[in-house]
């Protein structure tokens, strides 16, 4: 008794939808989601971030070279709402040091709620000479209420 042979399965030279292989098929696009109109960062305020050092110093060599904030110069410093404003003032209570650097008081640190290590959102006005030191909780506050946290999907 001998064996019948089973033809060979030799797949067709088209592949499917039609296609030849070596040549390009015409693909679907898929369609594009509209992106969001992002505004720009203004041109008139130029941000860092910063940490609070154990004496309250807070360095940072950009923010104070932007301002033209010198060795020996003076300022005032103020605090509100978790947020400290310096600018440079001749009857300030406060001296520029040598070292890039500008130093928050205790007291209005205190009453900003900031600590050493603490990070600050630095924002600087150079047409106004002022330099603002934002405590991450009023940041956090402010991203809160402009977009959905992610995750939860919900607003404060």
């Amino acid at each position: 008794m001998t064996a019948q042979l089973i033809a060979p399965l030799i797949p067709p030279r088209a592949l499917p939808g039609g296609r030849v292989p070596g040549r390009p098929g015409t693909a679907r696009r898929l369609p594009m989601a509209a992106a969001p109109e992002v505004p720009a960062v203004p041109d008139d305020v130029l941000y860092g971030v910063g940490r609070i050092d154990e004496s309250g110093r807070v360095a940072d060599r950009a923010m104070t070279s932007a301002l033209g904030w010198r060795p020996g110069d003076r300022l005032t410093l103020t605090a509100a709402a978790g947020v400290v404003i310096a600018r440079r003032d001749p009857a300030g209570q406060a001296t520029m040091p040598a070292k890039p650097y500008i130093v928050i008081p205790a007291v209005l640190r205190r009453s900003c709620g900031l600590r050493p290590g603490d990070r600050v959102l630095l924002a600087v006005f150079p047409d106004q000479g002022t330099l603002a030191a934002y405590s991450l909780a009023v940041v956090d506050q402010a991203l809160r209420a402009h977009a959905q946290v992610p995750g939860d999907g919900s607003r404060p």
